[in-house]
């Protein structure tokens, strides 16, 4: 089922919470399964994450990959917290259960949309990151469609 750190990190979530004028916000959410993610970064003037915060509307799992998400990227450089991947997200908590991993995807995409909230403020062009989704129901018309 649930690994010990994914349990620690639902049970014990770090940084939950606002950053008042943070630097960046990124709100992302996945209509099909209602976890809403939404994450605060503070960038100093080096391009260094000096603090990450989050609020998640969600399950125990989307609660544990935005905790550890937030634990991976405070203190790395802009393009640091552009390399974590969903899938570090779920090794750096011991496994997800396959029905789950979309959660760690949210986390991934919540860094992302972040970042592209401080490139935008800043008017700067950060290597490597694409234009998150603008609505968290975007792109989900074509899917259920599919029945």
């Amino acid at each position: 089922m649930y690994s010990e750190k994914v349990m620690d990190h639902f049970q014990h979530p770090r940084n939950v919470g606002e950053i008042e004028n943070a630097s960046g916000v990124g709100t992302v959410g996945n209509a099909k399964c209602g976890d809403i993610m939404r994450m605060y970064l503070d960038i100093n003037d080096n391009g260094i994450i000096q603090d990450c915060k989050f609020k998640t509307f969600g399950c125990g799992a989307a609660v544990a990959t935005s905790s550890m998400a937030t634990e991976l990227v405070k203190g790395k450089t802009i393009q640091e917290a552009l390399q974590v991947t969903n899938k570090a997200v779920m090794e750096a908590l011991d496994g997800l259960p396959p029905v789950k991993v979309h959660c760690s995807l949210l986390a991934e995409e919540a860094i992302h949309a972040a970042l592209w909230d401080y490139a935008e403020k800043h008017g700067i062009k950060i290597e490597g990151l694409v234009k998150p989704k603008s609505d968290i129901h975007e792109g989900e018309e074509e899917e259920e469609e599919e029945y």
